[in-house]
């Protein structure tokens, strides 16, 4: 029987013993932190999909895990026993700085990724090669984060593990996302895209792409997706209610307002759209 039939037939059980469970999660979570499985992956039309039977396989760590004290010297942790610590030694290649920072098992972390503490990587991550996670960073729970993407100070990549079949955030490639953002609710961020500081982009939102003059919004089967390249900055649109064109109102919303050259990097095309 392979894992994913092990986990769905565990998951349909009403209360699986704990020497069912151990084995499949721990076989598991090394296969979340070696890589070798995602929480969603990409076909080859680069549409992204969530594999279900990992997310119920992560479920099961948390509804069968007990209360266990996983402390290490003078750090103190109380956790479910079927979720440690990551284990990560010099070999990893991965760069975390001293200061607070913490990693669950169960996240695959690439080699080459920096760790700005304090930061958190949560179960079924993923963070691709040279990646930086800034401090005060979250990458939540199934959250996918492809290769070279800045997440500045403070960014909030959202987690969702329920329910299983609803597909996480993605950050795709070359992704600059900046301080103080945040990003949730399984929305997609196309390769090359920059955020700038404080934009909230989530299920609900709408963006309004200033270049195509149209508008980007999630529907009930698709998520919100920021095209590639695209650069987003923080901005308003008026109330459009008799209250609030009373008033002068307005609601945040962010605006595309230009899209990346193949030549320019990120920096460059957030400075331009700023002046």
């Amino acid at each position: 029987m392979t894992l994913q039939e092990q986990i769905e037939l565990l998951s349909a059980e009403a209360a699986p013993s704990e020497q069912e469970v151990m084995p499949v999660v721990t076989e598991l979570l090394h296969l979340l932190n070696a890589g070798k499985v995602r929480a969603a992956e990409q076909d080859m039309q680069k549409h992204w999909r969530a594999n279900t039977w990992v997310k119920k396989g992560i479920l099961l760590c948390f509804k069968y895990g007990r209360m266990s004290d996983m402390s290490t010297g003078a750090f103190r942790f109380f956790d479910k026993h079927t979720i440690p610590m990551k284990s990560m030694n010099l070999d990893s290649g991965v760069r975390v700085v001293p200061g607070g920072s913490a990693i669950r098992s169960g996240a695959f972390v690439a080699r080459g990724v920096i760790c700005m503490p304090p930061m958190y990587i949560n179960i079924g991550a993923y963070v691709d090669e040279g990646t930086m996670v800034d401090s005060h960073a979250l990458v939540g729970t199934c959250a996918q984060i492809g290769k070279r993407v800045h997440l500045s100070a403070a960014a909030q990549i959202g987690g969702v593990l329920e329910p299983a079949g609803a597909r996480p955030v993605i950050i795709e490639d070359d992704v600059f996302v900046g301080g103080n953002c945040g990003v949730y609710e399984g929305v997609i961020v196309r390769s090359r895209a920059v955020l700038s500081s404080g934009v909230i982009l989530n299920g609900s939102i709408k963006v309004y792409d200033a270049v195509n003059g149209t508008v980007l919004q999630s529907t009930p089967d698709t998520p919100l997706e920021i095209p590639e390249g695209a650069v987003l900055v923080s901005g308003s649109r008026p109330l459009d209610t008799p209250f609030g064109k009373e008033k002068g109102l307005s609601v945040y919303t962010p605006i595309i307002v230009k899209y990346r050259d193949p030549k320019t990097d990120a920096k460059t095309a957030l400075e331009d759209a700023l002046r």
